[in-house]
């Protein structure tokens, strides 16, 4: 679950979705199938983020405060959706049919933007703007619904505003550590101060699986988009979508 959780927070296939499908694929029960476990897991992907980014971190937190200001703005619908819809997210949403619904429509999405985007001449320099920022942030606040993607809607938001692939990989990623490191402190007390009494060996190997996973999810990605569309994802996306059906109506 550690390196599903690493591999799919980053591509955009939706961790969320697959989180919600392994344990229920497969019959699994128990702390592993939890949503404190999973949040566990997002907290190895933080870690593997802030290894990655961490440059660009310490840049804006020491000179480019521009650049800061603009992804707190850009975190603020996500946060404020992740608090409004904190029970639909936890029950209601974590339904295989509105996890088949939204890999297909939003891998139509992703295609979408990949064609739009080589209509137009992409900037490869410089750095986004506000707006830019802002419609990103928005879009990201739609991944709280299993089968989106984060990193799938932000880099699709990022290709409508005709930035490169890798460029908007990297204002995903940025954009999305507040968001993951808020979930992970508003959800990780539960785990050492909530009356339950959970398996921190299994939470820890998960952790770690998730965090090594996770960064050379990363790198890859990074270096993938520099050349290849997202088209590869979307056909598994759709491939998913189908196994899901089948399951559940079979």
């Amino acid at each position: 679950m550690g390196v599903v959780q690493g591999l799919t927070e980053f591509f955009p296939v939706s961790s969320t979705a697959h989180l919600i499908l392994f344990p229920w694929f497969f019959g699994w029960s128990g702390d592993i199938d939890s949503l404190i476990f999973d949040v566990a897991l997002h907290g190895g992907t933080l870690l593997a983020l802030l290894i990655c980014f961490y440059r660009d971190w310490i840049d804006m937190l020491t000179k480019n405060r521009q650049m800061l200001y603009y992804i707190i703005i850009a975190t603020i619908p996500a946060g404020i959706a992740g608090i409004l819809l904190k029970d639909l997210v936890e029950h209601t949403f974590r339904s295989p049919v509105i996890i088949i619904f939204s890999l297909v429509v939003f891998g139509i999405l992703m295609l979408i933007a990949e064609s739009y985007s080589k209509r137009l001449k992409s900037r490869t320099g410089g750095q986004a703007s506000l707006k830019d920022y802002i419609f990103i942030g928005l879009a990201q606040a739609i991944a709280l619904i299993p089968g989106v993607s984060r990193s799938g809607i932000t880099i699709t938001a990022g290709l409508f505003r005709n930035l490169t692939r890798e460029s908007a990989a990297r204002f995903s990623f940025l954009l999305s550590t507040p968001v993951i490191g808020g979930a992970v402190l508003l959800e990780g007390r539960k785990l050492f101060n909530g009356p339950v009494s959970y398996n921190l060996e299994l939470f820890g190997v998960g952790f770690i699986a998730a965090f090594i996973s996770g960064f050379f999810a990363i790198k890859f990605l990074l270096y993938f988009l520099r050349k290849h569309p997202m088209n590869i994802f979307v056909y598994y996306r759709f491939l998913l979508a189908a196994a899901i059906l089948i399951a559940v109506y079979k």
